[in-house]
């Protein structure tokens, strides 16, 4: 074999490692969505990722799917089709009006609908299309003057929600579909018939997300994986006091710990992984805890429910190197490109590089994407030339694959084009899949403890430790005693039991934790401590409990301006 192409075996491996992710919106026991993001981000970035993964025939990449992300969506698409076949209710207010003959009377109603069409990324999804922009510049203007909203128009209206939902469209989307480009050509008068066709658009879109990447995977061109069920913060729901590993004086909630956390946490897997092999067919090798939060004591976890390999953070691995050094060979410290066991576990662990990662969710979105790609390709260049010499040397490039695609031109079109194509035909990359590493058996190198971290920074500071973040705790820990002493009277019935079980997990989920602080923006922490304490609520109504006073009152209010709207962190605080 010639220069130009060398064997597998001598080229750099590098994964590409997107994470699907969105907490349960639905505001349960009344089914309402409270929050449309998750069929926005499937009309949009879900379908994107999946064409252009179907469009390269040599890229790889590894998709994870949180479960409750992947009932959402099925979730979504059976409410469209349900509409659209004989007019049945959609249980998401945005939505619906978008579909509904009937649009809202109330000035206020009406009022409330400007301030969610204006929910988009303005330079890249509002200012691209000149009829938005324009109705935009109108909406803020109601909305700085409510008095005036008895003159909002219906026309107006419908305007407005067929612009909102066209732009947030995928670009494959828009390049490839007529119905879409007719649409966007008409630019106003949106009719009935218009709203129905826009309807169908999304129906399709809705329904085939889950199927286009089960057949991706069925080809080997993509590997699956899941994460535990509602997405929580495993290490923290064994022990709260893990969070002193990284953060010595961090202050703790009043909880202390969390009751039942080890029976917890077996469910959450237990559950994702029946939840993913329900919409996949088959069962994940691989797992992403929630926000690559890790401990020690977390992986046997992990290797008890079957998995070959977890991910995690850059920061996790240096904090954890440094404290083991003395058990280290010196060439074994800082490497962060290489595959590790933890003590006695076989559980395979990688771990993201933070630099590359960043670079795509932080800085790449203002760049040429050519010049990006080139850069980056050249930073996987050095590291080639540095691993040369080492064995199963893998690059690990791991980050959301929804939020970051908004700040990029076209919803990242042209960067997600030149970065397949780029990694798959370089000559000394492999782009390639953890269950495709562990097949060739790489050496691993092995740490006696994790320093228990996260993704971010390595810590678990944007999930406790803030006095809001920490209320947030103790109400959990309210509601989790509630349930221990309800379950034990046996007065639920086995459906009451496991919709109880259900509601519970969704309320251990990470992100109500992730937005509390004043750190946040207002509107989003005002979205999520809403429906957090809605969710807490839906716990105590299933369990047939008196609410606790406190959950009539909010706790967390939010005034930051973070970078890309608190959506994304980076890696490292530097």
């Amino acid at each position: 074999m010639s220069d130009e192409n060398p064997p597998k075996a001598s080229m750099l491996n590098v994964v590409l490692f997107w994470h699907m992710h969105q907490p349960q919106y639905c505001d349960r026991p009344k089914g309402e969505y409270q929050l449309p993001w998750t069929y926005l981000h499937a009309i949009k970035d879900y379908t994107d990722m999946a064409a252009h993964l179907e469009a390269e025939p040599q890229a790889r990449a590894v998709i994870n799917f949180a479960p409750t992300l992947l009932e959402q969506l099925d979730d979504y698409a059976r409410q469209v089709e349900g509409f659209l076949s004989d007019g049945q209710r959609i249980r998401d207010p945005l939505l619906a009006a978008l579909a509904n003959p009937v649009l809202p009377t109330e000035a206020g109603e009406r009022l409330e609908l400007l301030g969610q069409c204006l929910r988009a990324n303005e330079k890249t999804l509002i200012n691209r299309y000149v009829p938005y922009s324009r109705l935009a510049d109108m909406a803020r203007c109601f909305l700085e003057h409510p008095e005036s909203g008895i003159y909002i128009s219906e026309q107006f209206l419908i305007d407005l929600l067929m612009w909102y939902h066209l732009a947030w469209l995928g670009e494959t989307v828009r390049r490839e579909n007529q119905r879409v480009q007719m649409l966007i050509e008409k630019g106003c008068d949106f009719s009935l018939r218009d709203r129905r066709a826009l309807m169908e658009i999304i129906g399709e879109l809705l329904s085939g997300v889950i199927g286009r990447y089960r057949r991706l995977a069925e080809q080997g061109r993509v590997e699956l994986s899941v994460t535990p069920y509602a997405h929580p913060i495993v290490p923290l729901l064994l022990d709260l006091e893990s969070a002193r590993e990284a953060m010595p004086d961090v202050q703790l909630p009043l909880l202390g710990k969390y009751p039942g956390g080890e029976e917890r946490v077996r469910w959450h897997i237990r559950e994702g992984i029946k939840t993913f092999e329900h919409y996949f067919g088959f069962r994940p090798t691989g797992c992403w805890p929630a926000e690559g939060s890790v401990s020690t004591e977390s992986i046997p976890f992990y290797q008890e429910a079957g998995f070959r390999w977890i991910a995690s953070g850059e920061n996790v691995l240096r904090n954890s190197l440094a404290q083991a050094k003395s058990d280290l060979p010196e060439d074994e410290n800082h490497v962060l490109h290489r595959a590790y066991t933890v003590a006695d576990n076989d559980v395979t662990c990688f771990f993201r590089d933070d630099g590359l990662s960043d670079l795509i969710g932080f800085n790449f979105s203002d760049w040429h994407a050519d010049d990006a790609v080139g850069n980056l390709l050249a930073h996987l260049n050095n590291i080639a030339d540095t691993c040369e010499s080492r064995p199963g040397t893998v690059v690990s490039i791991i980050l959301d694959g929804e939020n970051a695609w908004e700040y990029y031109p076209e919803n990242g079109y042209y960067f997600l084009e030149a970065l397949y194509r780029g990694l798959a035909n370089h000559p000394r990359l492999n782009l390639t899949t953890y269950a495709e590493i562990l097949q060739d058996d790489p050496p691993t190198a092995n740490v006696s403890r994790l320093v228990a971290g996260s993704w971010v920074y390595g810590t678990f500071s944007t999930w406790i430790g803030d006095a809001d973040k920490n209320r947030a705790w103790d109400m959990l820990g309210d509601a989790k005693r509630c349930f221990d002493k309800v379950i034990a009277s046996g007065r639920l019935t086995d459906e009451q039991h496991r919709a109880a079980e259900r509601q519970l997990a969704i309320c251990e989920g990470s992100d109500w934790f992730w937005w509390f602080g004043d750190y946040n923006p207002a509107e989003a922490v005002r979205d999520f401590e809403r429906l957090f304490r809605s969710q807490l609520s839906a716990l105590y109504f299933l369990l047939g409990e008196e609410l606790p006073e406190y959950l009539s009152h909010v706790f967390a209010r939010g005034g930051g301006q973070p970078q890309t709207g608190g959506v994304m962190r980076r890696g490292s605080d530097h």
